[in-house]
């Protein structure tokens, strides 16, 4: 038990001993170090609960910060052109020359073009032709790979002699529901074999690449029938005019029917799917939350246990000269303290996590300062309200009462 200040006299009365600062704080410390075991299984429910809400707002900001990142590196100035439906519900399709009315456009640096091609590929000509697994066929221009800013991971892309021979460049996803790992591979495709001159990397921003087996455009007309008509138009501009040439592309693809094309910027599909992962970051915060409220009860349980142990020590405290509002701030403190240590501990650790899982995933590990502040914030509120009652409990015990306990 720790002594106060001692109390004096003014003019015959008896005054109360004060309480500095450092006395409340010594006393609350006291009172914790009695028993360790159970103030750090109070103190881990406050922990869980800071440590899921920081790990939680860790996670979300360093997962925007990659998309940021990804954003950066990618670009948002790429525009796809494809064709829409007609008044009467069908496909439309886009005119066989309308890439290149999309190049005469000024701002436009680049633009090259897909057509889907109906017919399939598999490993061997001995596997059903249903057995498709998921992979499109497509032809591609040669100016395909540099719109999309991708890269070739094996062998090379579509040039001027291999566009016109029976020759494919696999995506990445495509090559490997394929099994096909180099190049030198024949695959079968329509009613003959194409060789893989090349395997292409991911691309984020044209997922259906990455499940697609690309032919040029001359070798997809004389081996695969294709028509001709582009299905997707790849498009880059500078930034400053991303929106003043996707005002004009459908009127320029289509000068008849411009409202048969549509219009999309792969960036924002990017941004789209990212905000709808983050949206569970709500969810997550209310099971932090719920752990949180745990772990004040759990303070609340302690509290008011270690009030009814320590009725004898109140009662001597009260009999020395202790008023009610000093054993109601040392109780207070106490509780303070308890979820203090628990905010410290949630803190360090939701930290730890967020760093860890973030490494794990390539991302920058990105904590808010304001998440600090409001763990710690959390922390002294949720210390306060669980720590009030035992306080005031131990403040309401008579002395006599106090020390006749056994």
């Amino acid at each position: 038990m720790t002594g106060e200040t001692t109390g004096g006299t003014t003019g015959g009365r008896l005054v109360p001993a004060r309480l500095g600062p450092s006395d409340v704080l010594r006393t609350g410390v006291a009172g914790l170090r009695t028993r360790p075991a159970r103030v750090i299984l109070s103190a881990l429910g406050i922990a869980i609960g800071i440590a899921t809400m920081i790990a939680v707002l860790g996670v979300s900001a360093s997962s925007r910060e990659e998309l940021l990142r990804r954003l950066d590196r990618l670009g948002t100035n790429l525009l796809t052109v494809s064709p829409g439906h007609t008044l009467f519900g069908e496909q439309a399709k886009l005119p066989e020359e309308a890439l290149r009315m999309v190049r005469r456009i000024g701002p436009v640096r680049t633009a090259s073009a897909t057509g889907v091609v109906g017919t399939t590929i598999r490993r061997t000509d001995r596997i059903p032709e249903a057995v498709t697994g998921g992979i499109a066929v497509q032809a591609a221009t040669s100016g395909l790979l540099a719109t999309l800013e991708g890269r070739v991971t094996a062998g090379a892309w579509l040039n001027a002699a291999t566009e016109t021979r029976p020759a494919v460049v696999l995506g990445a996803k495509a090559a490997e529901r394929l099994g096909v790992t180099r190049t030198g591979v024949r695959v079968w495709m329509g009613e003959r074999w194409f060789t893989v001159v090349g395997i292409l990397g991911p691309m984020p921003l044209a997922p259906e690449i990455e499940r697609s087996a690309l032919v040029g455009f001359p070798a997809a007309a004389d081996y695969l029938g294709f028509d001709g008509h582009p299905t997707t138009i790849y498009e880059r501009s500078t930034e400053e005019s991303v929106e003043a040439v996707r005002a004009v592309l459908p009127r320029t693809v289509n000068p008849e029917n411009p409202e048969e094309v549509t219009v999309s910027r792969p960036s924002d599909a990017l941004a789209a799917r990212a905000a709808a992962a983050s949206a569970f970051t709500g969810l997550l915060l209310g099971l932090g939350a719920v752990a949180l409220l745990v772990g004040g009860v759990g303070v609340a349980n302690t509290m008011v246990i270690s009030v009814l142990e320590r009725r004898r020590e109140i009662g001597l405290r009260r009999s020395l000269g202790a008023t009610r509002g000093q054993v109601r701030l040392q109780f207070l403190t106490e509780s303070l303290l308890l979820s203090a240590l628990g905010g410290l501990a949630g803190t360090v650790l939701g930290g730890l996590a967020t760093t860890a899982y973030a490494l794990a995933r390539g991302w920058p590990p990105v904590v808010p300062p304001w998440a600090f502040a409001g763990a710690a914030g959390a922390a002294l509120v949720i210390g306060t309200i669980a720590g009030l009652y035992p306080a005031m409990r131990a403040a309401r015990l008579p002395p006599t009462a106090a020390l006749s306990a056994t």
